[in-house]
């Protein structure tokens, strides 16, 4: 009998391998309906190479959410570091989402709908996680500034994202009529206008930003 060439995976490569095939078994399937020999069966690894790497099933799904979050986490500190101004940042953020769905849509869905504290109760809920106080920090700056309006913050962080955010889920749904990147033009300027602070009096440190849509 032929060896499984994945029986010979090891150390990073193979908790990598066991993470990417628990993303797709609980984007397709749930957590609950899947398990580690549902995982150790689709990776091609052994149980115990599983238990060594991460323990336990929900210890496997706290390493996969942690990683998700971070990568997302990457994603939009690097939008912040590069772009000067608030206008620009909440483009960026918006554009960096929609190219996020589109390419792996996988991972936005196991973000955004996982119901992640019926299996990590310990877990704060997704919206106080890192990638949304990022996104929750690039509103405080810009109220500072006085580029957006002196709203509440999450009332601001609601409208500058909010819609984006359920414009995922409905392109992950699969209801859109059109592919997601036609929307992006119109959401970045729509989130904008909900924000903006257009008092003559205010600081404007950016001009209008033209960040080009996501290939489809």
């Amino acid at each position: 009998m032929t060896e499984n060439p994945k029986q010979a995976v090891c150390g990073a490569a193979l908790r990598k391998l066991v993470l990417d095939t628990a993303l797709e078994l609980f984007s397709r399937d749930g957590y609950f309906n899947t398990s580690i020999h549902d995982i150790r069966r689709q990776a091609g690894v052994s149980i115990g190479s599983i238990y060594h790497h991460f323990g336990n099933k929900e210890a496997l799904a706290k390493a996969l959410y942690d990683d998700l979050l971070q990568r997302m986490d990457a994603g939009l500190r690097e939008v912040m570091e590069r772009e000067p101004g608030c206008r620009a940042r909440c483009d960026g953020i918006i554009a960096f989402l929609f190219r996020a769905a589109q390419d792996d849509p996988r991972t936005m869905r196991f973000v955004l709908e996982a119901r992640h504290r019926e299996f990590l109760p310990h877990e704060p809920p997704v919206c106080s996680s890192q990638p949304f106080m990022r996104m929750r920090e690039c509103i405080e700056q810009g109220i500072a500034t006085g580029e957006l309006r002196p709203i509440e913050v999450p009332v601001a962080a609601t409208a500058a994202f909010g819609g984006t955010i359920r414009l995922l889920q409905l392109h992950l749904d699969g209801v859109l009529e059109a592919p997601l990147s036609r929307y992006l033009a119109s959401m970045q300027e729509a989130a904008w206008r909900a924000i903006a602070n257009d008092s003559p009096n205010a600081t404007n440190n950016t001009t209008n930003n033209t960040t080009q849509e996501p290939e489809q």
